[in-house]
Order: structure tokens, then sequence, then C-alpha cells
């Protein structure tokens, strides 16, 4: 079949990895405009994957992945057969101008991540700036995120957060890392290997105190599992437990829950937690809003806290 018949094959094939089943769905056919199309994939269901998704994949150019045998078996199960270029940290800065060459030449290229909604902790976002600087189309097609999953499923306050990626292996970094994030006003969201996950919540326990927290594992899959409770809980329960199975996000609360009523001595810890890494203007911004406190009254009792120090 020539390349121009491949792309006009109707029907595409969802499976879902941990049942088996299959059927078919009907697939648009049709060119697509030349450009970069950023797909998110599943994250550990396989039919979680969008249908406007699968109309893409049969259709682009070239499919941009991390991994290509990764990528080839969520492919395989959909029936689709697109060449593939791999692009990662250690190759972006070579592969990169061949894409943006291939865009330019009016190809339609998709770009994909192993699971999830790509240029999340990984180097797409340099495409993509480079897809702008060079004045070429670029278009996201929403789906899975183990960011959003995670929040979904934490029961902690979702109306602002941060995410944070993955912390620093050494001790001594993730410590510092997370001071910085401590005085954050926001629920975090970390990615975290389940072999350092023990460690990692050891710190965050240490540094950011015994917030409530929530560990997903295995999101959308058979053996899915959400853990909750104080950070310094977690850590002594995987401690003992030793490393879980699958893929691990974390999810802490913010400094100070925002349904509960801040005391002076609230204040006071967050201030003092605060003042180690910020400035005055932004320990006082920052603690306000985390307490709910007025901020000249914050400002007044910094203006103290520092004194007593001097």
């Amino acid at each position: 079949m020539t390349e121009s018949g491949a792309k006009q094959n109707r029907y595409s094939k969802r499976s879902d990895l941990s049942s088996g089943h299959s059927q078919s769905s009907v697939h648009v056919s049709g060119p697509l405009p030349g450009g970069l199309y950023i797909i998110a994939t599943p994250i550990g269901n396989a039919r979680d994957i969008t249908l406007r998704a699968l109309d893409v994949l049969h259709s682009a150019d070239v499919i941009v992945c991390e991994d290509t045998r990764v990528t080839s078996k969520l492919l395989s199960i959909h029936a689709i057969s697109r060449p593939l270029i791999a692009y990662h940290e250690h190759n972006a800065g070579t592969t990169g101008p061949a894409i943006i060459k291939r865009l330019k030449e009016g190809q339609t290229v998709a770009l994909v991540s192993d699971a999830g909604t790509p240029l999340i902790s990984d180097p797409g976002y340099r495409l993509v700036q480079a897809c702008y600087e060079e004045d070429l189309f670029v278009t996201h097609l929403p789906g899975p995120s183990s960011v959003l999953s995670a929040l979904v499923l934490a029961g902690l306050p979702t109306d602002r957060f941060l995410f944070a990626g993955f912390l620093a292996n050494k001790s001594g970094k993730r410590q510092a890392d997370l001071m910085e994030l401590k005085a954050i006003p926001s629920s975090l969201v970390f990615l975290e290997s389940p072999k350092r996950l023990a460690k990692s919540l050891g710190d965050m326990a240490m540094v950011l105190g015994p917030r409530e927290a929530a560990i997903g594992r295995e999101l959308t899959k058979k053996f899915e599992e959400v853990r909750k409770g104080p950070l310094d809980e977690l850590a002594d329960h995987y401690e003992a437990a030793g490393a879980p199975r699958g893929e691990v996000t974390i999810v802490v609360a913010p400094p100070l829950s925002t349904d509960a009523q801040a005391t002076p001595d609230d204040i006071d810890r967050l201030l003092g937690d605060a003042l180690e890494s910020l400035s005055l203007k932004d320990a006082v911004t920052a603690v306000a809003a985390a307490s709910g406190a007025v901020k000249r009254d914050v400002y007044a009792r910094a203006l103290e806290l520092k004194g007593q120090h001097k």
C-alpha cells in the first residue's frame, strides 16, 4: 500500500490493555494541514485515547516520540502503522532541526510522549518554541495527564496547584528544593520513582511538616490505588512496605487548609519558615495568602519577628 493509500484507512482498532477487549471506530479520512500536532496518550488504559488523537495518528506523515518501542505498542493496539522518530533530551539538539525541516516542507508531524501529555517534564517545549520562531502551525489534542488525574483523586484543594515535577535524587538537594516550595500557598504535585518514594516522603515531612497528602499509583490501570494521610505517616508506611509497583504521583496539601482559621502561632510558624528563604515582602504576601490573614497584620508581625532575631 502506498503512503497516500495508508492515510486513507477508515478504521482503527481500540483496545483496553487491562481487559483485552477491542472494538472498531470510524476513522475520519482526509488530509490534515501540515504542522505539529501535540497528542496526549493514555497513562495506563489504552482505551483512554481520544477519537481525534486516533485520526491524527493515522494521518500523520511521521510520529515523533520519546521511545519508539513504547509508542509502537500503542500504535499496534490501534492498528496504526506510521514512521516513527525518537526525540528526547539526549538528541533534541540534532533531531529538533530535522523535525522543523519536515514541518517547513508542509508535513503533518504528531508529537507524543511515552504516556500522558507531551511537554510535561520532557523537552518537547523546545520544539514548540522553534515552531513559533519559524511561524509554523502548532496545536494540541488534549487527553490523559497523570498530574490532573492525581489532583482529581487526591481530595485536596485544587483551586491553585503547582506542578514541581521530579525532585532531586539526593536528599540534601531535595530538601533544599522543598524549602523553596514550602511557603507557596498551593497544593503541590510531584512525580516520583517508586524506589525513592519513602525517602522523598520523609524529606517532605521534615521540610513541609505533617501536611495531608495523597499518593496516586497505577492511575487508570487495573490496580489503581490512592493512599491518603499525613506526610510522616505515608513515609513510615512506604518505608515498612517497601517500594510500590507502578508509576507514582504525589499531591501535597497547601501550607494551611483553606477552611481552617489561622492562629497567631500558625502565622508565626509560617512567617518563620517563609523568612528563611524569601524576602520580607514576598514572605508576607505568601503567608497572607496561605493563612487568609490581613496582609498589614502579617507585615506588622513579620517586622516584630525580624526585630526579635536581631
